[in-house]
């Protein structure tokens, strides 16, 4: 397929962007599902290569994404939650591309999660480093409820800023903010690790 079948405004090689499958959408687009595209490929592509481990993977994966997004434009727009709406299908494709494929996710959690559960991780460093692997923390990141895996995800694995989640989500940032420290709340208390707030309290005379 030539490039000139990638949608109007979509970055090209000659632009010095490689191209992702996703690209390759049907012709004659509806601008606001452009700009949709445009605002949240760059995420999704993120998040289902983190999760697959390889840009081949997630680009075909995100590619089936927006042609399920494409073909429900109009209910997800008259939804009232296009951005939950369509997160929710990405989720579940690439939950269903992992189960279909008998693998957990490829991202190995290091430097970023232990910064989001600092200090509480730094005084449990002897601790975390007897664990076999880091599999107990992602096993612990897994359990946690959709929203909570989710900001985890696009905040501390993938850097995004809060802005940005709450928009790529759909929710404000408060919000993201509530969700964020709950999700954090569960990997200590399922870490074993301790409470340092509580600990704080108690050194103060």
């Amino acid at each position: 397929m030539s490039h000139d079948d990638a949608p109007e405004g979509a970055p090209t090689p000659d632009q010095g962007v490689r191209p992702s499958q996703s690209l390759y959408l049907p012709l004659d687009l509806p601008l606001d599902f452009e700009a949709f595209y445009l605002g949240h490929q760059e995420p999704f592509h993120a998040y289902a290569e983190v999760h697959f481990g390889t840009r081949e993977v997630a680009e075909e994966v995100i590619h089936e994404v927006f042609l399920q997004i494409h073909a429900g434009w109009t209910e997800l727009l008259s939804s009232g939650s296009l951005e939950q709406g369509a997160w929710a299908i990405m989720r579940r494709a690439v939950h269903d591309r992992l189960e279909r494929e008998g693998r957990a996710p490829a991202f190995v959690i290091n430097g970023p999660i232990a910064q989001a559960l600092a200090p509480a991780l730094a005084t449990a460093r002897d601790k975390l480093q007897k664990m076999e692997s880091t599999s107990g923390v992602y096993e612990a990141i897994a359990e946690l409820p959709n929203r909570q895996f989710e900001v985890i995800v696009l905040r501390y694995i993938l850097g995004y800023p809060t802005a940005k989640v709450a928009w790529y989500v759909g929710i404000d940032e408060r919000t993201v903010g509530h969700h964020l420290r709950r999700g954090k709340e569960r990997l200590r208390i399922k870490l074993g690790l301790p409470d340092e707030r509580k600990k704080q309290k108690g050194e103060r005379p």
